[in-house]
């Protein structure tokens, strides 16, 4: 791995974890989703390695608990449907998928319910966490809408500048 590979790794983790750290206060609000997004379009594959970098850390900052097994796949789910549509630029189609996934969040959380406890776990989880995917979803989408044009722009001019610098 080239050493600018690890600085872009190093700065979009530590970016992800601040965000998601400042706006902790805020129930189901956050930019976590659209900056793995954005990871995704702009890096590709080394995504998977900001993604882990972020679990890791936020263990280290909350500890272990069963959050920590989802972060570890649905993190990576995004990513996947995210490289499926890479390289669509209209942030009225990723604000769509970035709600449907806030939407779909508690559904993706409920899968290690499911070996706990069975079915009936995994359903009573989805069902009591709806008022907070619909949330979710509607912050979500709100911020993709208004943020993923200058975002990416911002990444895609840091990614350039970067190229520039090693040429």
């Amino acid at each position: 791995m080239r050493t600018k590979d690890m600085v872009i790794i190093g700065i979009m983790s530590a970016l992800i974890i601040t965000v998601q750290i400042g706006l902790a206060f805020l129930p189901n609000i956050e930019l976590v989703s659209l900056l793995i997004i954005l990871c995704t379009i702009v890096y590709r594959w080394k995504t998977l390695f900001i993604i882990y970098v972020f679990v890791i850390v936020e263990v280290l900052i909350y500890g272990f608990g069963i959050w920590s097994i989802n972060y570890l796949y649905i993190w990576t789910v995004l990513m996947l449907i995210t490289m499926l549509f890479r390289n669509k630029r209209s942030p009225f189609f990723w604000a769509i998928l970035s709600g449907a996934y806030g939407l779909s969040f508690g559904t993706l959380c409920s899968v290690p319910y499911l070996f706990i406890g069975g079915i009936p776990m995994a359903v009573s989880k989805i069902i009591s966490g709806i008022p907070f995917d619909v949330v979710h979803c509607i912050g979500n989408y709100v911020i993709a809408l208004v943020l993923f044009k200058p975002l990416y722009r911002f990444l895609e001019w840091i990614n350039q500048k970067g190229n520039d610098l090693i040429s």
